[in-house]
């Protein structure tokens, strides 16, 4: 069994992306730069987007960060998307989801210009995906092309099971899979909820995406010998002895699991630095542009 590890692999590609930056400013260029929107005091978001702001600090790029309150109009999120829209010295910008009920996230995610769309969530950006056309892809999706890629993960005739069918990780992850592409070429399973039984479907997959937001749902007898599994869940569970009362786990039972697979990776550690990574790269990509 390898371990894939996110964190190590999302730093060489800092470096990398550091180091473009670097170039492109001595050439006379424009410091990339990225925006964030940040609605209200989520937790989760908070840290998310502090995350982000620390990764903007250490590859060279500028980054914003504007804050609305809980109670902010839905016509006053959608004014501030278009004077970042307008704003030409921003390369790409995100509204941090999820938002209070009373704003639609579809119409924000709608407003969004889809040249600066580094979050790949706008329709544009998902139909040219689907059509392998160049676009932003949503950033967990690419984070696991990209560790599949550098971990020299065979995927060419695999049978893939996605567990999760979400507009953000697992329609995309299974279209990406499925694409004439490398890493790709894969027959593609999109398992759900709905579905009937998903051991035995799971049980013959080569590649396993796990996206479903249940703690330690994929378990040892659901896994065949060799299998590459990849944990998207991130779920605060409590933990008493930690210092925080909580840590983070995955959607797979990993110290069952792990032993039966080829590849895994763990939670945290794994998926989740290469999602702010792959955000990394599409502002690059969008400043480029």
């Amino acid at each position: 069994m390898q371990l894939i590890d996110g964190k190590v692999t999302s730093q060489v590609i800092k470096q990398e992306i550091a180091e473009k930056v670097k170039k492109i400013i001595t050439n006379g260029g424009k410091q990339p730069h990225l925006a964030a929107v940040l609605v209200g005091n989520d937790g989760g978001s908070e840290s998310y987007v502090a995350a982000k702001i620390k990764s903007c600090e250490e590859v060279g790029f500028k980054s914003s960060l504007i804050r609305f309150d809980n109670n902010v109009s839905e016509n006053e999120l959608l004014e501030c998307v278009q004077k970042l829209n307008e704003d030409a010295d921003i390369d790409g910008f995100i509204v941090q989801l999820p938002l209070p009920s009373h704003i639609s996230e579809e119409k924000v995610t709608e407003a969004i210009s889809p040249d600066k769309d580094v979050d790949g969530f706008h329709p544009i950006n998902l139909g040219k995906m689907i059509l392998g056309m160049s676009c932003f892809v949503s950033a967990t999706p690419q984070g696991i092309i990209e560790l599949l890629k550098r971990y020299n993960i065979e995927t060419k005739g695999k049978h893939a099971v996605v567990i999760g069918r979400s507009n953000i990780v697992g329609r995309p992850m299974s279209i990406l899979l499925s694409l004439k592409s490398d890493p790709g070429n894969c027959t593609v399973t999109v398992c759900h909820s709905q579905t009937p039984d998903l051991k035995n479907l799971c049980l013959q997959a080569d590649i396993i995406i796990a996206a479903l937001g249940k703690p330690g749902f994929l378990k040892a007898d659901m896994v065949k010998e060799g299998a590459v599994v990849i944990d998207v869940g991130t779920t605060r569970v409590n933990a008493p002895d930690t210092k925080r009362g909580w840590r983070l786990q995955g959607d797979v039972d990993f110290e069952n699991v792990a032993p039966k697979c080829s590849f895994i990776t763990p939670v945290p550690g794994g998926v989740g630095p290469m999602t702010i990574v792959s955000l990394l790269q599409n502002t690059l990509k969008a400043a480029g542009k």
